[in-house]
């Protein structure tokens, strides 16, 4: 059974720092991309960073120089560094875990619960 556990968030200020967390299990982790993606209120869900087997990143360009993702495969845990948060980071962060092959073929892709992240004075 496949469990990914988000956990970290918050309420924090204006200029203040969050780091997520994500546990997985059930899943070779190492062999797999691991994203944090958000939903704020009366939005779509919306990719946040990605990052590969191989540690590259990716970043939406909203958050680019303030969030850093990050994994450690021997604890089967990927991190999301949050700083400089700003009102609009707000929203329920979720962890996502994704296994494509070559070629293309989806081989497994799992959502956390999420984590309510506010940023608020």
């Amino acid at each position: 059974q496949v469990q990914l556990v988000e956990s970290g968030g918050g309420l924090v200020q204006p200029g203040g720092s969050l780091r997520l967390s994500c546990a997985a299990s059930g899943i070779i982790f190492s062999s797999y991309t691991m994203g944090w993606y958000r939903q704020a209120p009366g939005k779509q869900r919306e990719l946040v960073a990605t990052i590969t087997r191989g540690g590259n990143t990716n970043y939406a360009d909203s958050v680019k120089g303030r969030f850093t993702i990050s994994r450690d495969n021997g604890k089967n845990t990927a991190y999301l560094q949050m700083n400089s948060l700003k009102r609009e980071d707000t929203a329920v962060y979720y962890c996502n875990a994704d296994l494509t092959l070559r070629g293309g073929i989806h081989a497994g892709n799992y959502w956390g619960l999420g984590t309510q992240v506010t940023v608020s004075s």
